[in-house]
């Protein structure tokens, strides 16, 4: 019987850093549900595809394949058989996942190969809809969180040591209208799950956070 764990939050609450760390405390298999999105997103915008045509979506859809291995216990992410992990964390394809994350067509893709891989193992998962939508019987759901002005400072200092030429204002704005993106779209809106913990990271480090979450698991004599 496996164990899952869902993991929700908006962009730049530090979601994966943190699930990453808990899940190697668990010796659980992470997925990041976000990097499939990008690397599907990447794929959209190598092929410039305009998303809002239907039938020019599915089209390219039908030319993705998006897959996930572990080398030396660490997820890497394949595009069409391509290691692209490293391509996935720029402005650009941030802004294309958070528009083409919401066309049900992309999320049907994913989705299936999602739950067969929490149904086989035990998984820590996250993403912006897994404890609503993908696993909603997970055994342990948690809405991580911050405030918007503590997650553009990281993700300035992030982009700052990578080179990037953004200031922190236009992070600032690029993360208020991805969360409002996020929160409205139709399909899977992101939410808190009714029955999921919430933690505000605003004040907490990554170790404290890591804490807490082992904590709520260890409350389920695994």
């Amino acid at each position: 019987m496996s164990f899952n764990i869902a993991i929700d939050g908006p962009a730049g609450a530090g979601k994966s850093t943190i699930a990453k760390l808990a899940a190697k405390e668990l010796s659980f298999i992470y997925v990041d549900t976000g990097a499939m999105y990008r690397a599907i997103a990447l794929g959209l915008l190598r092929n410039s595809v305009a998303i809002e045509n239907e039938a020019e979506l599915l089209a390219a859809l039908d030319q993705i394949e998006v897959g996930i291995r572990y080398v030396d216990q660490e997820q890497r992410v394949y595009l069409n058989g391509e290691d692209v992990s490293p391509l996935i964390r720029t402005e650009q394809v941030s802004d294309m996942t958070s528009r083409s994350s919401a066309k049900p067509q992309v999320r049907a893709k994913l989705t299936a190969l999602q739950r067969d891989l929490a149904a086989r193992e035990n998984v820590l998962m996250d993403g912006r809809d897994i404890g609503t939508e993908i696993l909603p019987n997970a055994d342990l759901k948690i809405y991580l969180t911050a405030s918007v002005e503590t997650r553009a400072k990281r993700r300035y200092l992030e982009q700052a040591a990578k080179g990037g030429s953004y200031t922190l204002e236009e992070i600032e704005e690029d993360i208020r209208e991805r969360d409002y993106r996020d929160m409205h779209r139709e399909t899977a809106p992101l939410r808190q799950a009714d029955d999921a913990v919430l933690i505000d990271s605003s004040d907490m480090t990554i170790e404290e956070v890591v804490h807490e979450i082992l904590r709520l698991t260890s409350l389920h004599n695994l």
